[in-house]
């Protein structure tokens, strides 16, 4: 060890690493000389191989234009000399190698030639001009299969190859179609200029040389490769020498290129190494303040870490909150356009979260949030971003998102989340969600873009019902465009009382009088003309404006009331929809007591009626707020009563004075037996209990005359009456043009 520390101090160290380095580069570039050689034999090898194959190929395309005139000429088809020698003639200018086509007769002589005028000389000849020709020849005619000659010299002069073809075979045969080839005309064919060019090409025959097919002084003789010519009875080989240009031309740089660089790297490194002890000690002191820096600067970092975390973090729910997720989206989008990747945007709304948190407080509100964010929580990894947007709404970024099955799974795994019951503050409530989806780049090419839009698609969501999702598709963003348009002009509506009622009057079946009727809003937009309770109605419930119209609608109905006094409709009934914003509001009975004394309405006017879903939600409070509507006067009615939620208990705990049976019954009431069943056992009942009975959706003398027979109590529908105005209401009371008792018993 000492030795080899003096060493590494003396200054022979650098020497000794330069001169290793220089040994490895030679090393290095004699081996990738011998590679590269061996690269070169290949490459020549595969020169040699296509050219014997194409070879092989024009030698086949030939013999086969020759069996194909052999087979006519078998057939008969030249009937005479001339027929033969156009055909010949023919094949001479479709192939352009041959330098002569021959019909030779089964004695093996030349009978007839084309062209005929530069060989005529050959007329006559015998083909079979040894014993190895004739056995050749004979053997062709016993199995009709053709023989090539090998090289040999022309009788029109030159070398040359010529391939016969029999005519017919064994006792049948008529001779050979034969062609000629010229050698220097059959190297023209074969090699392309950049063969001619690059190697000298020559022909074995019986492994001797036989022909040269071009001639080149240039030849680098260390290279050499040769290739078999597989055709029936010849044994060639094709003898491939590459030029000098050709070898350089295929040779590589990096034998140079390596040792270049692996020497300049042993300079490099040597005079490194001499700079070394110099910096050696410098470095000791620069690592030392380093280590104080590094501290420092560690302990910075950790305060600016807890203070990024407390701004992008929700301090309640512990998740990302919409600044961070936004700038992240942000982010994440630019990535995905330069890897052309899509990227999904959840947004997430808990379907009646607000009705839970003003009823059970907004302690029970926060609790029920963080229980949602932590199931949310666990979908989170490096390509799913969970955060929460406020009030009862988060947020899900899906990166690296290959097709839309992707968020398929996603959206199974959110609803999964929400599959089992939460318990916040000792409460157990199941809670379900509505989600809407905008997919980059289809949805939008900015944050802001896809966060609109998937928030457009959450509203679509909402609007075909709770616990369900929507993508966001074209022609959304105008929908919604009007949605908030229509939104902003119900404020307008109220105040510029745009809204109308409408009646529709109630059948009484027993004595066949019009003593009720319906009640029904509608809006006349200044703009978009009158608008049915479908395009607007949602919109209130979802703002909250439901509750202001619901006002209007009762006062409007009272209003009514007065009005009829002293008139031939002064006997009417009302009856008003109420939603269930309005039954949760605290304020309904005050407001109904007060709106009919200031009108001077009898109660027993007044008709509220209130869907079946509506009664058994929150049955403590609605049991309260319905006994003293009861209480005041006022009649209650069931609406759509038997769809989905019918419990007959609350029949008899809730003060009902009337059960409308939903039209999805009346609609089918004499065609469907079970629908006929039904709705005689609920007028059954509803008589049992002392409540009457109203058959909706009553379009049908049929149905009509069916609700009748069964003592139902009074009939709606378009058989009686459409919704019409007020005024029109009173003409046709006052003209009794409206479908009559004695029109109803006329028909029974």
């Amino acid at each position: 060890m000492p030795f080899v520390t003096r060493v590494l101090k003396g200054p022979f160290f650098a020497a000794f690493i330069f001169l290793a380095f220089l040994s490895l580069a030679w090393v290095l570039r004699t081996g990738l000389i011998q590679k590269d050689t061996h690269q070169i034999q290949s490459n020549l090898a595969n020169e040699a191989t296509a050219l014997s194959n194409n070879l092989e190929r024009e030698f086949l395309v030939q013999v086969g234009a020759l069996g194909r005139m052999a087979q006519r000429m078998f057939n008969n088809t030249y009937s005479n000399e001339q027929l033969w020698r156009a055909d010949a003639t023919t094949h001479l200018n479709d192939f352009g190698i041959y330098q002569a086509i021959e019909w030779v007769d089964e004695q093996y002589i030349i009978r007839w030639l084309e062209p005929s005028e530069e060989n005529q000389d050959v007329v006559g000849y015998n083909v079979a001009f040894n014993d190895q020709r004739k056995q050749a020849l004979e053997q062709a005619a016993a199995t009709g299969h053709y023989d090539i000659s090998g090289i040999i010299d022309l009788k029109q002069g030159g070398k040359g190859i010529v391939t016969y073809h029999p005519v017919g075979q064994g006792a049948e045969n008529n001779g050979f179609i034969a062609g000629v080839f010229r050698m220097e005309v059959f190297a023209k064919q074969l090699l392309s200029n950049r063969v001619i060019d690059q190697f000298q090409v020559g022909i074995l025959q019986q492994g001797q040389p036989a022909y040269d097919l071009n001639a080149s002084t240039d030849i680098d003789s260390a290279f050499r490769e040769t290739a078999v010519v597989n055709l029936p009875s010849l044994n060639w080989q094709l003898t491939l020498q590459p030029t000098y240009a050709w070898v350089e031309a295929q040779r590589s740089q990096w034998p140079n290129a390596v040792f270049s660089i692996i020497v300049l790297m042993g300079v490099f490194i040597s005079l490194t190494t001499l700079l070394g002890q110099v910096v050696l000690k410098r470095n000791r002191k620069l690592r030392e303040t380093q280590l104080e820096l590094e501290q420092q600067v560690d302990e910075r970092v950790a305060v600016q870490v807890d203070l990024e975390r407390l701004e992008s973090t929700d301090t309640l729910t512990g998740l990302a909150n919409r600044r961070f997720f936004m700038e992240d989206l942000t982010h994440t989008l630019s990535i995905a356009d330069r890897q052309a990747r899509q990227v999904a945007l959840l947004m997430i709304d808990l379907d009646r979260f607000q009705v839970l948190n003003d009823t059970l407080g907004h302690q029970f509100g926060d609790e029920l949030l963080i229980k949602v964010s932590e199931r949310l929580n666990e979908l989170s990894s490096e390509t799913i971003l969970v955060a929460y947007s406020g009030g009862d709404e988060f947020m899900i970024c899906q990166q690296q998102m290959d097709d839309i099955d992707d968020v398929i799974h996603l959206l199974g795994l959110v609803k999964q989340c929400f599959s089992e019951p939460f318990e916040a503050l000792g409460e157990v409530h199941q809670v379900t969600a509505t989600m809407g989806v905008a997919v980059y780049p289809q949805s939008g090419h900015d944050a802001d873009t896809l966060l609109r839009n998937a928030d457009i698609a959450l509203y679509r969501a909402k609007d075909q019902g709770r616990n369900t999702y929507q993508f966001y598709t074209e022609g959304m963003q105008e929908k919604e465009m009007m949605r908030l348009e229509l939104d902003k002009d119900i404020s307008q509506a109220l105040a510029n009382d745009e809204f109308v009622l409408y009646y529709q009057p109630q059948l009484n079946l027993e004595t066949g009088e019009i003593n009720n009727v319906e009640a029904l809003i509608r809006w006349q937009h200044p703009t978009r003309g009158l608008l049915s309770p479908v395009e607007f109605i949602p919109l209130a419930e979802e703002s909250g404006r439901i509750t202001e119209i619901g006002r209007w609608v009762v006062l409007a109905a009272c209003r009514q009331l007065g009005r009829w006094k002293g008139t031939p409709c002064g006997h009417l009934r009302i009856a008003v929809n109420l939603s269930g914003r309005e039954l949760e509001d605290v304020t309904l009975v005050d407001h109904v007591r007060d709106t009919l004394a200031a009108e001077n309405v009898a109660p027993d006017m007044l008709e509220l009626e209130l869907t079946e879903e509506i009664f058994i939600q929150n049955i403590a409070q609605n049991r309260s707020q319905l006994s003293q509507l009861h209480e005041l006067g006022t009649r209650l009615a069931i609406d759509d009563f038997g769809v989905g939620y019918s419990s007959l208990g609350y029949l008899r705990d809730f003060p009902v004075d009337l059960l409308k049976i939903d039209r999805s019954f009346i609609a089918n009431v004499t065609e469907r037996h079970d629908d006929a069943v039904i709705t005689r056992a609920v007028i059954n009942l509803a008589h049992n209990l002392g409540i009457q009975v109203v058959g909706e959706g009553v379009e049908t003398e049929e149905q009509l005359n069916f609700l009748k027979v069964h003592r139902c109590n009074l009939a709606q529908g378009y058989l009686i009456s459409r919704p019409v105005p007020g005024d029109v209401l009173e003409e046709a009371i006052r003209e009794e043009t409206l479908f009559t008792g004695e029109q109803a018993t006329s028909e029974l």
